[in-house]
């Protein structure tokens, strides 16, 4: 079975699971989208490792992997979505040490917040891509990774009236004091709010 590499197009909110989110995930050779619902935890975590400029005060999870691996000189080569089932899917990990690899089960939204800390390309198998994929109609949205796409009309608008919120509260303050919640949201580990703060601090540079 033949493999397609995937991108990461955004983060929405899930409509579908109280405080869940939709990752979506986008073949690089055609405008299919494949969604996945995924927790606020690794949500939060893949957004931070998308999010550079933003640094945690404490290390989560996936950067204590990371920082783990390199002490012992393993790498993450790739990240292979390779089943789906009853709605749930599966991952590997694909792992070097040594010359040697191994692969290591992993849930899909771990797996894509480590393979973004390793720079490690995402797959899946096309087959998964015809069962699950979905082409989008609205293109011309933003893919920000607040702002994205979204699976239905329902979360589009919810995600919409989100970011206006954030916009008309930060817009109307100055910068200095944007700095100071940016402190605040970092240490308080808003990194939602946090993204949307620097956002607003970049558009005046």
């Amino acid at each position: 079975m033949s493999l397609a590499r995937l991108s990461i197009k955004g983060i929405s909110y899930s409509q579908t699971q109280n405080g869940a989110y939709a990752l979506l995930l986008s073949d690089m050779d055609s405008d299919r989208q494949l969604p996945i619902v995924i927790g606020a935890f690794e949500a939060q975590s893949i957004a931070i490792a998308l999010e550079k400029e933003i640094k945690p005060p404490r290390p989560l999870t996936h950067d204590l992997f990371k920082s783990f691996s390199d002490r012992f000189k393993i790498t993450v080569k790739q990240v292979i979505i390779h089943k789906l089932v009853d709605g749930i899917f599966y991952s590997s990990l694909v792992c070097e040490r040594d010359g040697i690899e191994e692969t290591i089960d992993a849930r899909t939204s771990d797996a894509i917040a480590l393979a973004l800390r390793f720079d490690a390309p995402i797959f899946t198998y096309k087959n998964i891509l015809d069962k699950a994929g979905i082409y989008l109609k609205d293109k011309g949205e933003s893919s920000d990774i607040y702002d994205s796409e979204n699976i239905d009309a329902t979360e589009r608008k919810e995600s919409k009236e989100k970011t206006t919120s954030f916009k008309s509260e930060f817009s109307q303050m100055t910068t200095k004091k944007l700095n100071e919640l940016l402190d605040k949201a970092v240490t308080d580990e808003d990194y939602e709010r946090a993204a949307k703060i620097r956002d607003e601090i970049s558009k005046r540079s």
